[in-house]
């Protein structure tokens, strides 16, 4: 039935682990298989019941990812899997896309989301020229030639002084994204699928002034203290038509809609600032009707520029702490962010959220959900 209503009605996550930590001897399909049946397994449905299943995945090299997940999960044969790499911004847009197939007509069930495993990342190699040997490359290019395309914590610093922010504001941002996630530890377990038996967040720690003081610099105010680093996690969604929802006569958050934008590929940490003021443009909502926000915090000056240029309400913002405290896993993070999201507004009647994120090249997705 195409023009249906769609909604969540699931979201799980693993814990988020630093690359080469808890989660190193565990393959991204792996990884992000035990999450999807847990979530299908929280929706109360059965895998068979699955149309499609959308993964994002950025450092996987190919292969499609998502038909990997989709064998390990043991979901139906017919599930071909669609994999995507929109780098940071591509587990926000597999739910998009879930959501976009679900309206169309083409399914009812719909299983999206992220998943990255920086630890078992394979090499990757190209030619300098055609008489060259091939040489080891870990960071692709995220622009063409004739473009300006920074190193990212470069291009943040530089933000960061076109904008006044100091390190300071930007440690003071970490800390309290960390104090936020500790204080939140207990209901945060309750999203997250036990894999190894973790239940909680694995970088997550008491952060203070000394120790930002004494981390490493990345790029001027820039450092390991207020950026956040790279990680294995995987998040899933499970999207459902209102037809469906009703059958089963289950709990659902809608998905109102989404929005990306562009920009410049040296000012990718502004990109969400252009899909929240799309999306909110789109759908014809007021900032103070958002009660929940979750920002990715790639960077505490990025968040902090985003909550400056879209004049968010930081009570609203990451209010159980955000990637500063739970690290970085690319390809996933978006999709954690909706689970998030999910996660809070199922508890809370009649409520309004926002997930936005950026990525390398100059792009950001910003999502609406409703309860």
């Amino acid at each position: 039935m195409s023009g249906e209503r769609v909604f969540i009605i699931a979201g799980k996550r693993s814990a988020v682990a630093p690359r080469s930590g808890v989660f190193a001897s565990l393959t991204y399909y792996d990884l992000a298989a035990q999450v999807v049946i847990d979530a299908l397994k929280e929706a109360k449905l059965d895998k068979l019941e699955v149309d499609e299943l959308i993964v994002s995945n950025a450092l996987g090299a190919g292969g499609n990812p998502a038909r990997m997940v989709s064998l390990e999960a043991k979901l139906n044969l017919s599930v071909g899997g669609i994999s995507i790499d929109r780098q940071c911004c591509g587990g926000l847009d597999a739910i998009s896309i879930g959501a976009d197939l679900i309206k169309s007509g083409r399914a009812e069930v719909v299983v999206a989301g992220g998943v990255e495993s920086y630890s078992t990342r394979p090499v990757r190699l190209h030619p300098e020229n055609s008489e060259k040997p091939l040489v080891a490359y870990d960071r692709p290019a995220f622009a063409p030639v004739g473009f300006n395309d920074p190193n990212l914590d470069e291009a943040t610093a530089k933000l960061a002084r076109k904008f006044g922010i100091s390190k300071k504001e930007q440690d003071d941002w970490s800390i309290n994204s960390h104090l936020k996630a500790l204080k939140s530890a207990e209901i945060l377990k309750y999203e997250i699928t036990p894999i190894l038996n973790q239940t909680h967040d694995l970088f997550t720690r008491e952060l203070n002034q000394k120790i930002c003081e004494r981390a490493p610099k990345l790029s001027d105010t820039i450092t390991y203290a207020n950026s956040s680093i790279a990680a294995d996690a995987a998040g899933f969604v499970v999207l459902v038509s209102e037809h469906f929802l009703k059958n089963k006569m289950c709990k659902g958050v809608e998905v109102l809609g989404s929005a990306t934008s562009g920009v410049l590929p040296e000012e990718a940490p502004l990109a969400p600032v252009g899909a929240i003021n799309a999306l909110l443009d789109q759908k014809e909502i007021s900032l103070s009707k958002v009660a929940f926000i979750e920002l990715m915090e790639a960077y505490a000056a990025q968040a902090i520029l985003c909550t400056r240029l879209c004049d968010l309400d930081l009570d609203k913002v990451n209010i159980r702490g955000g990637a500063l405290s739970r690290v970085h896993p690319i390809g996933a993070s978006g999709a954690i962010l909706a689970v998030r999201l999910f996660n809070e507004l199922i508890k809370t009647p009649r409520a309004t959220g926002i997930a936005a994120i950026a990525a390398a090249g100059g792009i950001g997705s910003a999502m609406v959900l409703k309860s």
